[in-house]
């Protein structure tokens, strides 16, 4: 209960940091919508679950956190910067010309970046790579890769789960962001994907259905121990969630955000 309560702790700094940086971010906007559906399991996987710190960031062993869905940039940001990976001065700088972090992450390790996202369906074929290299050299780590629904439209998705199931990558767990709306509207009418559990199960996974928003649930799965089978995680969970206005509003994928929006966001988090 204790751990759970820091955890939750932790997501609530996280969801008002993403605001910060989003404000910051000025008339160039940012992805708030995507960024705050996946506070919570952020929160979870650097709070309590992976072993990569900004004292072993170039450790061969370390844990592999991939992110393919690169419209997630606010959370992931923020939880790096939490962990000592990013400086203050480099958030403050978010979107701005000529820095470094743009709304799509570019691979950095010494910034705990382990993959340049943005072109959507790529990040999950890159991290079964780096899971079969670690199962053929004997390597301890573990590799977490997080895709969006509105992503697994991409055919290279379910390429890339045939490969992961018949290499039996049990050391890799894929966490799918299922917040139900992407850019053009509604999953569900854009391309319907039916239920994205059993689609998983069919492609001989390992399949864990959760409320991605709640932190108990998050570190259970994530500490489901699976042999011979890859894990996929289907985390149900609210585009814009924390945020009353934002919630499930599809015009929150990308937007600016205005200082009196910023303060009500604000207001409503505890």
């Amino acid at each position: 209960m204790e751990k759970e309560l820091e955890i939750i702790s932790f997501a609530n700094k996280l969801r008002r940091k993403s605001l910060k940086i989003a404000l910051d971010a000025g008339k160039n906007g940012s992805h708030l919508g995507a960024g705050l559906s996946l506070i919570e399991v952020f929160a979870t996987l650097y709070g309590s679950i992976v072993n990569i710190s900004s004292n072993n960031k170039t450790d061969i062993n370390r844990d592999r956190v991939i992110i393919s869905k690169g419209h997630c940039v606010l959370s992931y940001y923020s939880v790096l910067n939490e962990k000592g990976f990013l400086s203050d001065n480099d958030i403050s700088c978010f979107e701005t010309n000529g820095a470094e972090l743009h709304g799509h992450a570019t691979r950095d390790i010494a910034k705990g970046i382990e993959f340049s996202g943005g072109s959507l369906g790529l990040g999950l074929s890159y991290a079964i790579g780096v899971a079969l290299a670690g199962k053929m050299k004997n390597l301890q780590y573990h590799v977490y890769v997080i895709i969006g629904d509105g992503e697994c439209n991409e055919g290279i998705i379910w390429e890339s789960c045939m490969s992961a199931a018949h290499f039996k990558l049990d050391n890799l767990t894929i966490i799918i962001d299922h917040n139900k709306l992407q850019y053009d509207g509604d999953v569900k009418d854009i391309m319907d994907m039916g239920s994205l559990k059993t689609k998983f199960e069919a492609f001989g996974f390992h399949t864990t259905d959760i409320d991605g928003h709640s932190v108990k649930q998050i570190f259970q799965a994530l500490n489901d121990k699976v042999i011979n089978k890859p894990h996929a995680i289907v985390a149900n969970t609210i585009k814009g969630k924390g945020v009353s206005f934002m919630e499930n509003k599809k015009e929150w994928h990308h937007s600016i955000l205005k200082l009196e929006q910023y303060n009500q966001a604000i207001s409503e988090q505890f």
